[in-house]
C-alpha cells in the first residue's frame, strides 16, 4: 500500500539523521542510486556546520539541491524561511512532500538544477544555496549559479575534497575549475568532512565550500563569458605548456600577436596558466582583444 500525504513521518528533530535517511528510505522503497551521485549525509554535526555556515536568517530563501531523505533540509528549515528544495529523483522528491506537507515553508521540486533557472525557482527573490552536490555534477551546478543572470547571494555546498581545493586554489596550483569559481566569488573552505559520515559511504572525503559572489565577474563582462573562458581554457590546454605557446596553439591565434598580448599584460610568455592570478587573466584577456581589434 502506497502511504499518503497524511500518514507520512514527520522529519522531527528529535530523530538521528542515520534514522531519517532509512526510514525514509524504506518507506519509498527507494536506495541510494549510484547513478545520481546519491551519498547521504548523516553526521548531524556536519550538517549543522553546513547550515550555520549560510548565515541564515527566517527571512532567507533557500534553494537546496540533491536533498534526498532531507536531513540538510530539516536543518535549513529550523534556520531560514523557507526552502525550494531541487531533487532529480522523482520519488524522493514526492516524499519530501508527503515529509513536509503540513510545512508550507518547503517547496519540493522534480528537477534537474542543470536545466532549471534560479529566477523562476525563486520568483527573483534573493536566495542562498545550500547543497550535499553529487560529486559527478558538482562543477556544473555551481557554475549554473555562478553564471546565471540571477545569482545567490552565497553558496555553500559540500563536495568531493579535492574539488573544493581547487576551487580555492591560489597561484602555482590553480586550474581551469579554480578560475572558473574565483572570477566570480571569494571561495573558502569551511570544514572537511570524513567519507564514514556518509550513507552510504563514498570512497573519498568531502569538504565544506562557502562562495560569496561578486556583484560583477572579475575581468570581464558577463555578456563576454564565453569568449573570456576561451582564452582560460586554451591556456590551461596543454598541460605544463609555457602560456605563450598554449595559447598559440590553444587559440590559433599568430605568435607575434600573442606575445604583444602577454606583453601589454606584463605577463612573461615563460609562465604557466597554473601560476596566473586571477587579474592576469583579466588583464590578458583584454589584451588579447585589444590586439585582435588592432589586427582587424
Amino acid at each position: 500500500m502506497q502511504p499518503t500525504m497524511t500518514d507520512a513521518p514527520s522529519p522531527c528533530r528529535g530523530s538521528s539523521p542515520a534514522r531519517l535517511v532509512r526510514d525514509f528510505l524504506d518507506r519509498h522503497g527507494l536506495r541510494p542510486r549510484k547513478s545520481l551521485g546519491q551519498h547521504f549525509l548523516i553526521d548531524a554535526a556536519a550538517l549543522r556546520r553546513i547550515a550555520d555556515a549560510g548565515d541564515l536568517s527566517p527571512a532567507d530563501l533557500v534553494v537546496e539541491v540533491g536533498p534526498g531523505p532531507g536531513t540538510l533540509t530539516r536543518e535549513l528549515l529550523a534556520r531560514a524561511g523557507s526552502v525550494v528544495a531541487v531533487e532529480k529523483d522523482e520519488r524522493a522528491a514526492e516524499g519530501l512532500r508527503g515529509a513536509y506537507a503540513d510545512d508550507p515553508r518547503l517547496r519540493a521540486v522534480a528537477a534537474d538544477m542543470l536545466d532549471a533557472d534560479p529566477a523562476e525557482l525563486t520568483g527573483g527573490a534573493p536566495y542562498t544555496v545550500a547543497a550535499n552536490l553529487p560529486y559527478y555534477a558538482a562543477a556544473p551546478i555551481l557554475r549554473r549559479f555562478l553564471e546565471a543572470s540571477h545569482r545567490p547571494n552565497r553558496l555553500v555546498v559540500l563536495l568531493q575534497r579535492e574539488v573544493a581545493e581547487s576551487a580555492v586554489a591560489t597561484p602555482g596550483a590553480m586550474s581551469l575549475f579554480s578560475v572558473s569559481v574565483q572570477v566570480y566569488a571569494a571561495a573558502r573552505i569551511v570544514g572537511h568532512v570524513k567519507s564514514g559520515s556518509f550513507l552510504p559511504p563514498p570512497k573519498v572525503d568531502s569538504s565544506i565550500l562557502r562562495l560569496d559572489p561578486y556583484p560583477q565577474p572579475h575581468g570581464f563582462d558577463p555578456a563576454e563569458a564565453d569568449a573570456f573562458f576561451d582564452v582560460v581554457r586554451a591556456g590551461f590546454g596543454t598541460r605544463r605548456k609555457q602560456i605563450a605557446n598554449a595559447l598559440t596553439h590553444g587559440l590559433g591565434e599568430d605568435r607575434a600577436r600573442i606575445a604583444a598580448a602577454l606583453d601589454q599584460a606584463c605577463i612573461d610568455p615563460k609562465r604557466r596558466a597554473e601560476t596566473l592570478t586571477i587579474d592576469e587573466w583579466g588583464a590578458l584577456y583584454r589584451a588579447i582583444q585589444e590586439t585582435r581589434a588592432h589586427a582587424a
